[in-house]
Order: structure tokens, then sequence, then C-alpha cells
């Protein structure tokens, strides 16, 4: 068959490090690329519409991790199962899982869009959105909405190559939608002077052209991995729900509470007014070029601990958690380097507004702590989510995502009186509490005995 494994892929031979590279390199130009294409929106509603726009734009953005902490939940679920039956050569689960992750996603995409349209208005009113952006928030996130179904396919098919471990594909998908969103955001908002809605426009319609190309790829490899798009394929089977469920459950719940925490932490924030606003989520945005490294490692590093651990083969699994531990640490030090001693050009990208740029100045020391916990997490991650521990996930949630991050935010910005610093500190260093749990976990020895339920 001349198409046989164009799309699976065998990462649990040949060396650590360079295997962990290779499969993590187009993850990290995924990510980058999303993340230009996200700074996009920022940059030119920034410079077109200004302060409010940009301040709108930043929550909208807050809005849209809302309603998609379930996709990515219940995708990076259904990349590790999917990882551990290719290690184990069961392919025929493989295509049973497809379609259990295809049906359940699609239909919480079309359920969480008609909820989202019913609360839109409590939801940015809850957020604290000051009343001279509420107009061009409200545009921004409702229009965003109408691209959770693109959103939730891509995720969805991105997690199954990723899973058969092919991370060349996804690459080329958000490439697509890249391309199209600058092109069309430079127009919408430029000389069509639509504002955070062309912004926001621009983001679905590049989405979609990315997700039917995605899916057309996965049609024609229907074969390899034993689906074949007919209707029946489609149903919810039992046996692959329960492990989907298990896993994915407490990494939906890890991503809602990392999500709702920030969101609750990022209210306090918006009360501040537009400059602290803008501020916040232009940290955001420069904290996220770091982040990209370490979801793409993360993301690289759980398909291999996951296809190791179903060959048998656990004496990989310290050196992946090793070797993901460097790869993240070289690009955070040099980041950290250039937002010590250039945070004006940094921050300079997105506005030129002095009050702006003036607060920025105060965020630097948070930011070096946002990237020491964004180099220390995906080795954690890795190990946790390849090894399929649905239980030490959810205690990462509960602890990162709830009592550290929004206690700590409370603590220093309200008991102690920090102001604005204490809630940027606050979720600076929750971050650093999956480390702790991850470093401890690989210690034990536990994960060599991990099984996904089934």
């Amino acid at each position: 068959m001349k198409e046989k494994n164009t799309i699976i892929k065998d990462l649990t031979t040949g060396s650590v490090p360079r295997t962990l590279l290779r499969f993590s390199f187009p993850l990290l130009l995924s990510g980058l690329l999303q993340l230009v294409y996200n700074m996009v929106d920022m940059i030119i509603v920034g410079r077109f519409v200004g302060t409010d726009g940009l301040s709108a734009v930043s929550i909208g953005g807050e809005v849209l991790q809302l309603i998609t902490f379930i996709a990515m939940g219940f995708s990076n679920a259904g990349q590790i199962l999917i990882s551990r039956y290719v290690g184990e050569n069961r392919h025929d689960l493989v295509g049973e899982m497809v379609g259990t992750l295809f049906t359940l996603l699609m239909s919480l995409a079309v359920f969480i869009t008609a909820l989202f349209l019913l609360t839109y208005q409590d939801v940015i009113r809850w957020l604290n959105t000051p009343p001279e952006i509420w107009t061009y928030t409200r545009q921004y996130a409702l229009t965003c909405v109408w691209g959770i179904v693109f959103i939730y396919g891509y995720n969805l098919v991105s997690a199954i190559l990723r899973g058969m471990g092919d991370s060349r594909h996804p690459f080329q998908f958000i490439a697509i939608a890249s391309v199209i969103n600058v092109v069309l955001d430079i127009l919408f908002v430029g000389p069509l002077r639509m504002g955070p809605l062309g912004a926001a426009l621009a983001t679905v319609i590049g989405q979609a052209v990315s997700f039917l190309f995605a899916l057309r790829l996965l049609y024609r490899n229907r074969d390899e991995i034993h689906f074949d798009f007919s209707p029946r394929s489609f149903r919810i089977r039992a046996s692959s729900l329960k492990p989907l469920l298990s896993l994915g459950i407490p990494m939906v719940i890890q991503s809602a509470a990392v999500t709702f925490s920030m969101l609750f932490v990022n209210a306090y924030i918006n009360a501040y007014g537009t400059t602290a606003v803008a501020v916040t989520g232009i940290a955001r945005k420069l904290e996220s070029m770091i982040s990209v490294v370490s979801q793409a490692i993360s993301s690289a590093g759980g398909a291999m601990v996951s296809q190791a651990l179903g060959a048998r083969k656990t004496e990989r699994i310290p050196r992946i958690f090793g070797h993901a531990l460097w790869i993240v640490a070289v690009p955070a030090s040099v980041f950290a380097l250039v937002t010590i001693f250039h945070p004006e050009w940094l921050f300079g990208l997105f506005s030129d507004d002095p009050a702006v740029l003036m607060m920025a100045l105060t965020y630097i020391p948070v930011a070096l702590v946002q990237y020491l916990g964004a180099t220390l997490r995906p080795a954690s991650f890795a190990l946790i989510n390849g090894s399929g521990n649905s239980r030490l996930n959810l205690t990462v949630a509960l602890l990162d995502g709830i009592l550290c991050r929004i206690g700590l935010a409370l603590l220093l910005g309200v008991a102690l009186n920090w102001g604005i610093r204490g809630f940027w500190y606050g979720n600076a260093l929750a971050g650093l509490v999956p480390f702790l749990i991850g470093g401890t976990y690989l210690l034990s020895g536990r994960w060599k005995h991990a099984e996904p339920k089934r």
C-alpha cells in the first residue's frame, strides 16, 4: 500500500533527544504560527483602533479560552490513548477511538456554541469589562464563538495525527490558517475598518479552512487508521468512551481550572482599567512565545511516553523527562535576557501608549517567574499525561488551577494589598506546582505500571 506509514510513526526507537526534537519541531512551528496569528490580531487592532480595541481583543481572547478548554482536554486525552494503542500495535482500537472522539467533541461544540450565545453578555459582565470597550468585546467574542466547531474539529484531527506520531501535517494546517488570518486581518481591520470584529472574522475563516484541509488528510488515510468515515463509524463505543472519559475528564478539569482561575484573577485586573487590561493582555502574548516551546515539548513528550509504555520500553521515560527540561531551558533563558534588556521593544510591538509602556516595565520580574514555570512544566505534563494517570492530573488541576492560582492571587493582591502586582505574581507562582508534582511522580517510579482504563 503506497500510503502505508504516511501518518503512523514509531516514537520508541532511536535517540531520545533526536526523536523528541524531531517530533516536537513541527509542533513548535505550529505553536509559533498560531501565536503569530493571535498576536497579529492584537498588533493590527492596537495600531488601527488603539488601546480600547487592544483591550477588547485581550478580553475577547479570554472568553475564547473559556469555551475551548473542553476541546483541549479531550483532544489531549485522545492523543495519549491513540499513542498507547499505536505502541501496542492495536490499530483497530485507534479507529474506534477516532469515531468516538469525533462524535463526542463535535456534539460538545454544538452544545457549547448554543449555550454561549445565550449567556455571552453575562460572561463579559463577569469579566468586569470596562463600559467603553463593551461593544468591541461583544463583537470579537460573539464572532469567535461561531467558529467553535472549527476550533474543536481542528483540535481533534490534530490530536489524532499527533497520537499516531505525525506532527508534520498539523503544522501545515496551522500554516494555512496563519496565512489566511494575517491577510484577512490586514484587509478587514485596515482598509475595511471593521475593528475587532474584522480580526475575529479573519480568525474564524482561517480556522475553518485549516479544519477542512485536516479532515481531507484524515479521509485519505482512512484505511491506515481503520476508520472508513461511514455513519456507523461515528457511533460512540463504550469500550472507547470509558478510557476517554477516565483520562479526558481530569484533563478537562485541569484545563478548566487553569482557565477559570486565570479569568477569576483577570476579572480583578480588569477592574484597574483599560491600561491594566492592555498590559496584561500583551504580557500574556509575550509569555505565550516561550509557552509554545513548552507546549510542543509537553505534547511530543507525552506521545513518546505513551508509546514507550505501550511498547514496554520504560527505560526511555526518565530520559524523555530530562531532555524535555533542557530543551525548553535554552530558549527560555534567551527570552528572559531579551525581556530584561529590551522590554520597551517587546511591549512596543503592540502599543505606543506611554501609560501602557510605563506599566509594562513593572511586569518584568513577574515575566521571569512565568518563564521558569514554562521551563519546568512540560517534562512533568509529558510524564503525567503520557502515563494516563487521571488521578494525578486531577491533583494538578486542583492545586495549580484553583488552590494555588486563586489562593496566591487573593493572598498577595488583596490580603497583602500588593494590588495588581499581587494578582500577577499569584498567577505566575502557581505555574511552578506541576513540576513539584511531576518530579515526585518520576522519582516514585509508579509510572512504570501505569495502564489506561478500558
